[in-house]
């Protein structure tokens, strides 16, 4: 399908003039960098008849403003769909594959279907609608903007969840993320079945 690239603007703009008149579907994912987990991508439609106030860009919040939002948009959208792509996924794609077939998921699990997908950043997935990629489309398009919520929300519980599986790790302070905490853990305790062996960091701290 076609596709194009472009940076929106104005924060309001959900649509340009060539975008067909329907359903807009924004696609963000949260998770690229860290050295554990699986990669998190979310879709949502919004509903325009209820807005919802202080969508912004996930990492520009505070985590009780994104969990609030996070309740919010999952009551008021008119749909949205958060998927994964497993550690097993990461190792055996690269991290952009994976992260393109997390996002090509979640446009896939809506149960509405757009009329058009825009995507945050400069890469698409393969899917069967006319999609954009739109460079910091986070802190542009509101519906990009709950996707990241979204997703930031669901990837920072799974760390949460995982840390009291693996509290040796920090995984609930750093995320995943390859902070000193994070790189000394590893040296000790070597990798744990989360960790993605494709990473450098993890792959230095794998039995030679």
């Amino acid at each position: 399908m076609r596709s194009r690239k472009s940076s929106l603007p104005q924060p309001e703009q959900a649509c340009l003039p060539w975008h067909p008149p329907g359903l807009v579907a924004g696609v963000d994912e949260a998770g690229r960098g860290p050295l554990a987990g699986p990669v998190v991508a979310a879709a949502v439609i919004l509903d325009d008849l209820h807005p919802i106030a202080g969508l912004a860009d996930s990492k520009k919040l505070t985590p009780a403003r994104r969990e609030k939002l996070y309740d919010e948009i999952r009551a008021k959208a008119l749909c949205f769909c958060i998927a994964e792509a497993s550690v097993e996924e990461i190792d055996r794609l690269n991290i952009l594959q994976a992260t393109l077939l997390a996002m090509r998921r979640a446009v896939m699990g809506l149960r509405l279907k757009p009329v058009m997908v825009l995507v945050d950043g400069n890469r698409l997935p393969v899917l069967d609608v006319p999609a954009e990629a739109i460079v910091k489309g986070d802190a542009l398009v509101p519906a990009i903007s709950a996707a990241s919520i979204l997703a930031k929300v669901h990837r920072d519980r799974w760390c949460v969840q995982v840390h009291d599986e693996f509290p040796q790790y920090g995984f609930a302070g750093h995320k995943g993320y390859g902070t000193a905490v994070h790189l000394a853990a590893l040296r000790e305790h070597g990798a744990c079945i989360h960790h993605r062996r494709s990473f450098a960091p993890v792959a230095q701290s794998l039995p030679s």
